[in-house]
């Protein structure tokens, strides 16, 4: 392993040495990003956000958990209780998911100026985030299966660019997201996505069921990931493979973060997440996220 990073776990399985390695920080000018994300396949960009931002959507989504019973503890270190009162305060799950999404300050921080700044210079021309936002509140031995994002939003503009903030700190342990370094070369691999559609297409999820510990060794790369800290975000094109590595944290500790989409302004838009609400996958809008079932729910099928 890479000095000072810490051992992970994926699918069940601790990562050999070796195979985990730190992201590379980005910095420099619009073109040095544009070249790097061209060159590295993402931009690791630690502290982009103001760490107020992140506290003040962090406290408002556990506001939202706490008062269904799903967790406890303080905001830095909430833990999953086992319990729900969800169902039954809120009978309509989706309703209650679409409300904590669009809270102000969740807002705030994921469409925050910053971001608008830097997806704007990526793209050389004005940019504005989906409507829809994937908030995801992951507990203790659960993870994020592997995929590229291209057959979940493929409809509008081709240049998107998918922002994803750790809404506080999160560990290793706690299973943030993970890139498979190089991947958005894997040709192959994106082939077997490309021009696919998982709302057009019955039955295609849109993930990778393969061993990904596996994958990695036959194709000689390494996964990449950090121990994030709040205000850090990391942006990447549709055609990167990435996952999470598993929440194995102490105590049931819930990872918490949010992935937003950008776009050049005037593109087309896939109507999917564009709206009040945005109807997203089937329809469902908010109600098909795992984020709408309790904590205690098994994860839905993505």
């Amino acid at each position: 392993m890479s000095p000072g990073i810490a051992r992970g776990w994926l699918q069940g399985r601790a990562l050999p040495d070796g195979l985990l390695a730190r992201l590379e920080p980005a910095s420099g000018d619009a073109q040095s990003l544009r070249e790097r994300l061209a060159t590295d396949g993402y931009l690791y960009l630690p502290g982009l956000l103001p760490r107020e931002s992140v506290a003040a959507a962090r406290a408002e989504v556990f506001a939202a958990l706490r008062a269904t019973g799903e967790i406890d503890g303080p905001d830095h270190a909430p833990v999953a209780t086992g319990t729900s009162r969800r169902a039954e305060l809120y009978p309509d799950l989706g309703a209650f998911w679409r409300e904590v999404c669009e809270g102000p300050a969740l807002r705030a921080c994921v469409h925050h100026l910053a971001l608008h700044a830097l997806t704007s210079r990526l793209f050389d021309a004005p940019s504005t985030p989906f409507d829809f936002v994937w908030l995801r509140a992951v507990t203790q031995g659960r993870a994020s299966p592997f995929h590229f994002d291209h057959p979940y939003m493929n409809r509008g503009a081709p240049d998107l660019l998918t922002c994803w903030t750790p809404l506080g700190d999160v560990a290793l342990a706690d299973g943030p997201i993970v890139l498979v370094e190089g991947s958005h070369r894997f040709d192959d691999l994106a082939a077997r996505v490309r021009g696919r559609d998982v709302d057009r297409e019955p039955g295609f999820s849109g993930s990778f069921t393969e061993d990904m510990i596996d994958l990695a060794q036959s194709r000689h790369t390494r996964f990449l990931s950090a121990d994030f800290t709040a205000g850090d975000v990391l942006v990447f094109g549709m055609f990167l493979l990435h996952g999470s590595l598993d929440n194995r944290s102490r105590g049931g500790k819930v990872r918490l973060s949010a992935d937003v989409r950008f776009q050049p302004a005037a593109g087309a838009r896939d109507d999917r997440w564009f709206g009040t609400p945005p109807p997203a996958h089937g329809g469902r809008s908010y109600g098909g996220l795992n984020g709408a079932q309790p904590l205690t729910a098994k994860p839905l099928a993505r």
